[in-house]
């Protein structure tokens, strides 16, 4: 048998329950799945490629793990009723949603399309509103469950990634809206935001990116990145029974990145933005560093 994963968390953990993971086959979904099926879960994972799904499924197998596989686009409102249906239906509920499929691209908003801006939202909004509503109502609605979203360090705005940072802030407030909504159910509904996080994702940068990434991690407090397991282990703790009274909240998983965060675009030096300055009686500059007033 392969090794398996070195979770902080008891064994059995999740023994029994069956928790869906949205773009399982790679990043930190693929992280996650691991682990909770480590955990004794029976483990879902969904994406669209079939490929990268059954290479993650059968590492958990080999490891001891139960994982099956499912191929869905989560922005197809009718394939994801049917995917969670069926898998309602067979394994007679679904304890666990992790709504972290999503994907993005690097570009100033100005230059962005239409299509390109839609494309995001409908991906990482839409889908996970489409997942959670799907699992509430074959369901969590009867059963109860957890549900954890993909939120991002977003706090202070995103450049270089608009679509995504407006996505991610609708989740989070949707985390709250349904948790709202849901607890009548017996339903939590909680997010994760990761902060710069060392996956397979980083790949798809340009050179560029990567170069400005780590060099502005090497200035953050936690001076690193971080990694894929940090993330899933507040994942799980959110699934866990441990967060029995926690819902509605976004964790932070960021080493501290939100507060002293780098950007992804350059802003640069430019001329600055139009002054006012209506005081008859201003303090004298002249001769100092703040003479042109910067």
């Amino acid at each position: 048998m392969a090794e398996r994963y070195g979770s902080v968390f008891r064994p059995g953990l999740f023994e029994g329950k069956t928790i869906l993971v949205t773009g399982g086959g790679t990043g930190l979904g693929r992280c996650t799945a691991h682990e909770l099926a480590s955990l004794g879960a029976q483990v879902v994972i969904a994406a669209r490629r079939a490929e990268l799904l059954e290479k993650t499924a059968a590492e958990i197998r080999e490891a001891g793990g139960r994982c099956e596989t499912a191929v869905l686009n989560i922005r197809d409102e009718q394939a994801v009723d049917r995917v969670v249906a069926d898998l309602a239906a067979r394994h007679g509920r679904i304890d666990g949603l992790v709504n972290n499929a999503g994907g993005q691209f690097v570009q100033p908003a100005a230059q962005m399309s239409p299509k390109g801006w839609r494309t995001v939202i409908d991906l990482i909004l839409n889908g996970t509103f489409l997942m959670s509503s799907a699992v509430y109502r074959h369901s969590m609605e009867k059963h109860g469950g957890a549900i954890v979203n993909m939120m991002a360090d977003i706090w202070t705005g995103f450049p270089g990634m608009a679509h995504m940072a407006a996505a991610r802030a609708g989740i989070g407030n949707l985390t709250i809206t349904l948790s709202m909504e849901w607890a009548a159910s017996d339903v939590r509904v909680n997010a994760v935001a990761p902060g710069t996080i060392l996956s397979s994702g980083m790949l798809h940068y340009p050179r560029e990116i990567q170069e400005r990434i780590v060099d502005e991690m090497r200035k953050a407090p936690p001076a690193r990145l971080g990694t894929e397991s940090e993330v899933a282990a507040a994942i799980v703790f959110l699934l866990s029974p441990g967060a029995a009274f926690v819902t509605g909240v976004t964790l932070e998983v960021d080493g501290g990145q939100q507060f002293h965060k780098g950007r992804l675009m350059a802003i640069g030096r430019h001329r600055g933005l139009t002054r006012f300055d209506g005081f008859h009686l201003k303090p004298d500059f002249s001769g100092t560093p703040f003479e042109d007033g910067r």
